[in-house]
């Protein structure tokens, strides 16, 4: 049997480019989807050489028969990756985000990750196997308004450090892949929920502090992933790069000017890069 990974969230974006480019290379894929129809759909996409499999991260039952259904696949050779992809991000403005949604973001997009994590880890223990987590750029900078989405993406960023450490004894190679501005379908989903949010969640006091900035907002990202937003196959090819490298690096920030972003968040005092996301913005200075 060809070396076996599990990737989570694959019903488009960079998880779907992530399972075929894997397929591409030679691995037995198990793509995780929450409706069979995604799942028959990227298995036709492959020549039905993808696996699908249903994994939704916040149901510990879902994920407990991915593992039986996976384990009794692999056996004895284990798993030689683990992709942590799946999630979702609505904005919201601080002050206004339902505590009930705030939740929910760090419930699919941190402790969804290591749910999946902790139960498939004895299968990649058992083949000295990789762990890559798709974090994003807000991993490591914040933008107004994203705060539900980058709270979580940050924490990720720590929980890969803590696994790479910990699992260092196992030889199990962790690294998190971190996405600049991707072309999906993400950036109209962004604008929807916000604009969903505007008209049927804010208050009229909220609407009158924050909504034609937030709007703006919403709208400016949303154009700039789509100008200037890598593909996600691009993406693809870190996560790729990652699972197979000889000496696979522990971050790949890639596309979208993720690496520029980053490096000026590393650069610049906080209040130098507040004044110039808030420029970049459109918010003034």
């Amino acid at each position: 049997m060809s070396p076996a990974v599990v990737i989570t969230g694959t019903s488009s974006g960079i998880g779907r480019a992530s399972a075929l480019a894997l397929h591409a290379r030679g691995f037995t894929v198990f793509a995780g989807v929450r409706k069979e129809a995604d799942g028959q759909a990227l298995r036709a996409a492959s020549g039905g050489g993808i696996v699908p499999v249903r994994i939704d991260v916040t149901d510990e039952e879902s994920i407990a028969a991915a593992v039986h259904r996976v384990e009794r696949t692999v056996g004895a050779s284990g798993l030689a990756g683990l992709v942590n992809n799946a999630g979702i991000g609505a904005p919201w403005p601080i002050e206004l985000v339902p505590l009930e949604e705030f939740r929910r973001h760090l419930e699919v997009n941190l402790t969804g990750q290591l749910a999946v994590t902790q139960a498939f880890l004895p299968l990649v223990k058992r083949a000295r196997g990789r762990i890559v987590n798709v974090g994003s750029e807000g991993g490591r900078i914040t933008l107004p308004f994203l705060g539900p989405i980058t709270a979580a993406k940050h924490g990720l960023v720590s929980v890969t450090d803590a696994l790479r450490m910990e699992l260092r004894p196992w030889g199990v190679h962790v690294s998190i892949v971190e996405p600049g501005a991707t072309r999906s379908d993400a950036p109209a989903k962004l604008v929807a929920s916000g604009r969903r949010a505007i008209a049927d969640r804010f208050s009229p006091q909220g609407r009158a502090d924050y909504g034609d900035a937030f709007g703006h907002v919403i709208e400016k990202i949303a154009a700039n992933h789509r100008r200037s937003g890598s593909p996600p196959e691009t993406i693809a090819r870190a996560v790729v790069t990652a699972l197979t490298a000889r000496r696979p690096r522990t971050r790949y920030p890639v596309g979208g000017h993720a690496k520029l972003l980053t490096r000026l968040q590393r650069a610049l005092p906080d209040r130098a890069v507040d004044a110039l996301f808030r420029r970049m913005l459109g918010l003034g200075g």
